[in-house]
């Protein structure tokens, strides 16, 4: 089977290769001349490079010209470009070749290239092996800086030089290792040379913890083991060290996949994060340094999808946690997409409104955009600004962006069918693209650092690579060459030329606290922000400094005066943040968050201070915030007041009540009991909330107690929060009130809840009664079960359906209930096997296990009902994607076949990725891959598992959250099981993909190309 499918492709790419060399002979302009355009070229044509450019759309001003492509690079995952104009690619053929054995690969492991235009005329004419083995298979990041090169490939990073410059690398050595996400989009990403002469880079999620390399973990400078664990680090995390690896410092953490991080002249941090797929979530960030972003709950790691208190009403907001005190805002959100490189454009090549803005690919949209940003507050607000992007050709994934020497922007294009899902469609193709006013000639600017003059020319350069050899000969250079910087920051009116000056003249010996005094002083804000980071690296005595700024009127500096208090031990750090605190104006939550951020570790001395300044006027908007967003012990019994406070709607003001989440002091217990009894206006609301707060560990269950739970629960009928103070308490003897929520209520997810509760609370006969009752209560409460793998809701499913007494509809509906999940599938089979289900559920039970996602199920049940293989007589990609599709009748097969487990604009269930965009992430070729063989690519974050449990279930689900005592696995149909890791005997991951391999088995060709005519129009509305 894999030998016929490689001798199609191989057929496949030969008659590409066929047609490449015929067009590259007739040549673009005969082309023209004949009068051939893009409408009238076939798919494999337009995916020739010659017709490359022409599928591309770019911005005023500005033109774009293919400057590689195969066959002399594929697959160029990251890219750097050199002093000289030279193009790095890391290569990746042997991209997951671990999830698929039957890809070629390069035995002898992927490259790294070195691209060349020798003779200026726009294009690569020469391409260079700087490097190759298995270590670097599908590297992500690579760094140029002189003769060595950093490359990133999970679990190591790589320095590589070439010490005798003949453009090979002598020696390999390890700078990190033992980090997480081997063959992984969401594992360590590329270096970025700071203006500071520091090393920035960062790593997803799947990075996990990070060693030296002697194989020992990683100590931050605070003595912190960097590591995902929450102590106190989660998730995706930024770094910054030394050229060696030494003073490593994690600048912010609980990102999803942050993919690279970029820096600008004022040491300011910039980069993406991508949401979980299909959230449109996906996000831009400035980097507040130490700031936490929110991917997980802070305090417990749980997931964004966990029910808690003032839980954000939209997805995309929800997924960052941006309700909770503790997480730094989002400088924007982009919605869908699969963001990858970025860079800060600091030349002047490109239009005025890309200069010193962010730069940034985005194969998920098949563009590549820039975000000018504004000064707001003590943040900033941004905007979007296409650069270039992809008129008809979805396969342009845009996988890295860099400057060259004369300040053109050169593309990076991974070029496949589709991004991301641990799948790749196409291992032949890539291209590199230049993007200039004129691409008609690459003219590298002349370059040396010979003398000092060159050297701060080079200063200057748009390219890192150039900067860094001109940092770096300046700062060897020492004192001599203080009087030309001094010149350079005093003189030149570019403020970035004047920031990376200014950073070498800190690095001066006894140098530093003067010059950073001096731009502390300066006009421009810019320099002055830079001159607190500096500060900050040079570790002065920070708090003269702060002491000169604390009332300045720039809410941007005092935000780095903050940052600098941070572990601040002086006695009058405290006073300081007091001061600063006072200038909060109730709407900045970037200065909020930095307040947070400087009070770690000192809330209580830093928030007496600042109780001290208000004193009885601290119950303003502004106050209240800063209550919130405080850990002190003393803001718990503020919170209470706050609370209690007759004027205020507790309701509308439940964050006042997620606060108490974020406290660790023993008191909160006895505030939150006080706050069950008293005379607010809606005392039921406050008391109900503050016994979702409660610590229930070791509650004694007084009369005081037992009444509020009484009354809470009359008042929060029919509510997720009545069933939460059922869970919470263990209260047994409300089913009559479960059975009508599982029956009546609007909301699926309530409804599915308060079944599996009341089943668990021994309801077992109030729903026999029910189901018997009449024919829509019970098909509603059928449908409410089935969601669960308890073995006590199959149990109670299985008596409905062999109950010949009920409505043949009911008992039909039971066994397909029956059949969800896991254990669900293995006893429908045992019962249909063993010929004990009743035979006139046998057509209900057949459609059910011919469609079983568990591929073993699957199989017995084709045996059973001889059904053979199914339909597997489907034509080639290559040919399914030249036929008409009827997208009518593709969105009728998506609800008949795809939409048991996946969304499209809220219709569906909320189960596998939300596919509202899913045509612009995959073009055709990729959406017949991912529906044809699933198991191919399985997006991050769906990766499916079986669980044990000690007593017999087993769960098939993919982790939704996690927290020290719990584990959330969603399962098929969309309901989650909250399972106590005490209770987990194995966990084992599931070889498949939880999209059931032989989903479009039972059906016609025509109709799978329906379907993906359907998919594919399914895109980001404009």
């Amino acid at each position: 089977m894999h030998l016929k499918k490689a001798c199609r492709r191989n057929y496949y790419y030969f008659y590409l290769s066929t047609v490449v060399i015929f067009l590259a002979w007739v040549g673009p302009s005969t082309l023209k001349k004949i009068g051939i355009d893009r409408s009238k070229l076939t798919e494999e044509q337009k995916r020739l490079p010659e017709n490359a450019v022409s599928a591309l759309k770019v911005a005023d001003g500005l033109k774009v010209a293919l400057f590689a492509s195969e066959p002399m690079m594929t697959n160029p995952t990251n890219m750097d470009i050199d002093q000289k104009g030279r193009v790095w690619i890391t290569e990746a053929y042997n991209y997951r070749i671990n999830l698929h054995p039957d890809h070629p690969r390069k035995a002898e492991g992927d490259r790294i290239l070195i691209l060349e235009d020798t003779n200026g005329d726009g294009k690569a004419d020469t391409s260079k092996v700087f490097y190759q083995d298995t270590s670097i298979n599908a590297a992500l990041g690579i760094s140029v800086l002189g003769n060595k090169v950093i490359v990133s490939c999970s679990p190591y990073v790589f320095m590589l030089t070439d010490s005798d410059g003949d453009d090979k690398a002598d020696k390999k050595e390890i700078l990190f290792q033992g980090i997480g996400g081997e063959q992984h989009d969401h594992a360590i990403h590329a270096f970025t040379f700071g203006p500071d002469g520091k090393l920035y880079f960062n790593f997803g999620n799947a990075g996990d913890s990070i060693l030296d390399k002697n194989g020992n973990i990683v100590r931050d400078v605070e003595g912190n083991s960097v590591n995902s664990s929450g102590k106190p680090y989660r998730q995706g995390m930024v770094f910054r060290c030394d050229m060696d690896g030494s003073n490593f410092e994690v600048l912010a953490n609980n990102f999803r996949n942050n993919y690279e991080v970029a820096v600008d002249a004022f040491g300011n941090l910039w980069q993406s994060d991508n949401d979980d797929d299909g959230n449109r979530g996906v996000r831009i960030n400035y980097i507040l340094e130490y700031g936490n972003y929110g991917y997980t709950d802070e305090m417990t790691g749980a997931g964004w999808r966990a029910r808690r208190v003032n839980m954000e009403d939209s997805i995309p907001i929800q997924h960052w946690h941006l309700n909770d005190p503790g997480v730094v805002p989002n400088l924007l959100q982009t919605g869908s997409g699969s963001p990858t490189g970025m860079l800060i454009y600091e030349g002047n090549m490109l239009p005025a409104v890309f200069q010193n803005q962010m730069i940034h690919s985005e194969p998920g949209h098949n563009i590549v955009r820039s975000y000018p940003v504004k000064k707001n507050g003590a943040g900033y607000t941004a905007q979007i600004v296409n650069i270039v992007e992809s008129i008809d050709d979805e396969w342009f994934r845009p996988s890295d962006v860099c400057i060259a020497p004369d300040g053109s922007l050169f593309i990076a294009d991974w070029y496949d069918p589709g991004v991301g899902g641990h799948q790749v469609g196409d291992l032949n193709r890539g291209r590199v693209f230049r993007v200039a006013p004129d691409v008609s000639n690459y003219e590298v600017p002349s370059f040396s650092i010979n003398t000092t003059l060159d050297a701060i020319k080079a200063l200057e350069n748009p390219n890192l690579a150039t900067r860094y050899l001109a940092w770096k000969k300046l700062h060897e250079q020492g004192t001599s060459v203080e009087n030309d910087l001094v010149n350079i920051f005093n003189s030149s009116d570019n403020p970035r030329f004047r920031a990376r000056a200014f950073w070498l003249l800190t690095k001066l010996p006894g140098k530093g606290n003067d010059y950073v005094n001096k731009a502390l002083h300066d006009k421009n804000e810019d320099l002055r922000v830079a001159a607190f980071k500096a500060a900050r690296e040079l570790k002065l005595d920070l708090i003269p400094l702060v002491k000169e700024v604390v009332k300045d009127p720039s809410p941007q500096i005092r935000r780095e005066a903050l940052i600098a208090l941070r572990h601040n031990t002086s006695s009058e750090a405290p006073g300081l943040w007091a001061e600063l605190a006072q200038q909060y104006d109730g709407k900045d939550r970037w200065y909020l968050e930095a307040l947070g951020i400087s009070a770690d570790k000192q809330w209580d001395s830093y928030f007496a201070a600042w109780k001290s300044k208000a004193g009885d006027n601290w119950n303003t908007a502004a106050g209240r915030d800063i209550v919130w967003r405080s850990r002190a012990k003393a803001a718990l019994p503020l919170l209470a007041s706050i609370i209690q406070d007759s004027n205020i709607d507790p309701e509308k003001n439940l964050k006042f009540f997620r606060a108490f989440d974020f406290h660790t002091d023993p008191s909160k217990q006895d505030i939150l009991l006080s706050l069950l009894n008293g005379n607010h206006p809606s005392q039921k609301i406050i008391t109900t909330y503050a016994l979702l707060q409660l610590d229930t560990t070791n509650l004694a269950m007084t009369n005081d107690i037992k009444n509020a739970i009484d009354r809470s629960l009359e008042a929060s009928k029919g509510t997720g929060q009545f069933l939460d103070l059922l869970a919470r308490y263990k209260i047994k003897n409300k089913n009559p009130e479960l059975l009508t929520m599982a029956v009546k209520n609007k909301n699926d997810e309530l409804r599915e809840m308060a079944a599996k509760i009341l089943i668990a609370n021994n309801g077992g006969s109030l729903v026999k009664s029910a189901v018997h009752k009449d024919t829509a209560t019970a098909m509603t409460l059928v449908g409410a079960l089935g969601g669960s793998e308890d073995p006590k809701v199959k149990d109670m499913l299985q008596s409905v359906l062999m109950d010949k007494s009920i409505n043949l509809k009911v008992r039909q509906k039971a066994t397909q209930m029956f059949g969800n999940g896991y254990t669900g599938q293995e006893k429908l089979m045992t019962l249909v096997s063993s010929k004990k289900l009743p035979v006139e559920l046998k057509s209900t039970a057949q459609k059910v296990l011919l469609k079983a996602w568990r591929s073993d199920i699957q199989s017995q049940a084709k045996a059973f009902f001889n059904q053979g293989a199914g339909n597997t007589s489907f034509q080639p990609v290559a040919t399914l994607i030249k036929l008409n599709g009827n997208s009518d009748n593709g969105k009728k097969m998506f609800t008949n076949v795809c939409s048991s487990c996946h969304q499209v604009n809220n219709n569906g269930i909320d189960f596998g990725p939300n596919l509202s965009e899913i045509g612009a992430k995959y073009a055709r070729e990729g959406l017949y891959e991912a529906v044809l063989h699933p198991d191919a690519g399985i997006a991050f974050g769906y990766e499916g598992y079986v669980f044990k449990t000690k007593d017999g279930n087993q769960v098939l689900g993919y982790i939704t959250s996690q927290s020290k005592e719990d584990l959330s696995v969603k399962m098929m149909g969309g309901s989650v099981s909250k399972i106590k890791k005490s209770d987990i005997v194995s966990q084992k991951p599931y070889e498949h993909s939880l999209m059931p391999t032989g989903l479009v088995s039972g059906m016609k060709q025509q109709e799978v190309v329906d379907l993906i005519e359907y998919l594919s129009a399914l895109k980001k509305k404009s």
